[in-house]
Parts: structure tokens; C-alpha cells; sequence
């Protein structure tokens, strides 16, 4: 079985024997090679790195306030469940900050929505058919990126393999970034849900999408509700608006803060 990596950097298309392949547990080393072709420099890290002396990952600047050190810790393990602009806005953050972004099992992610969040696609790599183990995957991807999403497509991972991956998550000084899936010991938990829909009639200031005249305008963003739990169970919440620019090849979308200020509970 062919190993594949659809190499989204430089445009180079996909890496392996054949598109579409899926990676077997004896194509791990293989793999390895392929990522350190991507720079050219196979006896070094797969990818020239952002500066790990740098404490965390950048996000978006709407998200920073809910995060301890405002942004996404270097080391640590961060699943992410509901809306998924969310996770779109953070892989757009890293790569348009220079940082390198591996995505794993996650052939339907629309890489678009991440160039219009502002995202640089020559900093991401993907595979999108990991095969029967994309955590293992997953670990050979934290050697040279500095953040690896993790697609887990229903499943629940043992606590046993999850604290051997997040050993070397800490080791590596990645970020790794599971969703759709359980993930036992996480440092932090990401939910975001929408709201509600904004509406633009035409060029008429946005309204709720309930009040709008049927047949008239378009949906110009939304509302999102985001909570981030850590381990000790303390919980920040915010409301974010997706904000939608002008459509076309050079459109953007941007995430800001809602007027509502975020609210602070703590489970007991």
C-alpha cells in the first residue's frame, strides 16, 4: 500500500506512488522521508519551523483573550468540536503567521475558507487518508510542524496512547489539535456554536436573517458562540462574529469580538 501526502506547499500537488493512497504502518518511514523532501533538508526537522522559543501559536486576535498566554500553547494538546470556523481560523493564523501546518484525515476541509481567513496554503500539508492509524501519522507529522490537526473521524483513543503522543507533542514543542473524535487528557477543550446568521439586503446594514425579505440579499456572516475549558475545569465563554467581506477571488472573512463581553463560570 502506497504511501500518499497531498503536499498543498508550493503547489506541488500529491507525494507518494499514487493519489488517493492510504498509509500502512510499514510506510511510516517512508512518510518521514517525504516531509523532510518537502524542504529539501532530509537530515533535519521535515519543514523549517516557526521560532519554538516562542511560547505559543498565534490566533486570531477575537480568540486570544480565551486562551492562557492568548494563543495556542507549544507542547500541549487542544481538541475542538462544533462550528468548524473555528478551527479554520487557527490553521489560517499559524500558516499566515509562517508557521507549518500538517492536517490529517480530513480529505472534505475546505482549504478555500482558510485563504479567505487569511491563511497561507504554501504552509500546510495534508494527508488526507492516514489509513488505519492516523494517530501514528499524526506523530510523524509533530517531528517538523508546528501545529498537526488531527481529524479522528468518530473515534475514542485510549488514554494509554493518548499520554505516548503527548509525550512527544511536549518533546517536539508542537501543537496538536484533534477533532471529531475523543480525546482523553487534552490540556484544553474548544466548542463553538452558532448563534444565529446576519443577512445583507443588498448594501443595507446586516439584519437578523428572521427579519429578512424572502427572495432578497445574502448571508453576510454569523454569530458564534466559543467556550475553552482547561483540565482544572475553569471555563471562558464569548460570543465572536464571522464577518464576511466583499465576495470574489479576493474576498476575506474575519473573526471579531462580539459587544458582548465574555463571561467567566467555574464548574464546581
Amino acid at each position: 500500500m502506497g504511501t500518499s501526502v497531498d503536499a498543498v506547499a508550493g503547489g506541488e500537488g500529491t507525494i507518494g506512488n499514487s493519489p488517493g493512497s492510504t498509509v500502512a504502518g510499514n510506510d511510516l518511514a517512508r512518510l518521514r522521508r517525504q516531509i523532510a523532501a518537502m524542504s529539501g533538508r532530509p537530515d533535519r526537522h521535515a519543514v523549517e519551523v516557526a521560532d519554538r522559543s516562542v511560547d505559543v501559536l498565534p490566533v486570531p486576535d477575537a480568540l486570544a483573550s480565551l486562551l492562557p498566554g492568548r494563543g495556542l500553547a507549544r507542547g500541549s494538546v487542544v481538541t475542538v468540536s462544533g462550528a468548524r470556523s473555528i478551527l479554520l481560523s487557527m490553521i489560517a493564523s499559524v500558516s499566515g503567521a509562517g508557521g507549518q501546518v500538517g492536517i490529517v484525515g480530513m480529505p472534505q476541509l475546505n482549504l478555500g475558507a482558510v485563504v479567505e481567513l487569511g491563511g497561507d496554503l504554501t504552509r500546510i500539508a495534508t494527508v488526507p487518508d492516514p489509513g488505519v492509524d492516523p494517530v501514528e501519522v499524526a506523530g510523524v507529522l509533530l517531528d517538523g510542524m508546528d501545529l498537526v490537526v488531527l481529524g479522528l473521524r468518530g473515534i475514542s483513543v485510549p488514554p494509554s496512547r493518548t499520554r505516548v503522543v503527548m509525550g512527544r507533542v511536549r518533546k517536539q514543542l508542537s501543537t496538536l489539535m484533534t477533532t471529531g473524535g475523543t480525546w482523553p487528557g487534552a490540556q484544553l477543550r474548544m466548542d463553538a456554536e452558532v448563534v444565529t446568521y446576519r443577512h445583507l439586503p443588498g448594501d443595507a446594514a446586516s439584519a437578523d436573517l428572521t427579519a429578512a425579505r424572502v427572495g432578497f440579499g445574502r448571508i453576510g456572516g454569523m454569530s458564534l458562540r466559543v467556550s475553552v475549558a482547561d483540565r482544572g475545569h475553569r471555563r471562558e465563554t464569548a460570543e465572536i462574529d464571522v464577518v464576511a467581506g466583499d465576495h470574489g477571488s479576493g474576498s476575506r472573512v474575519g473573526l471579531v469580538p462580539s459587544r458582548r463581553r465574555p463571561d467567566l463560570a467555574v464548574a464546581n
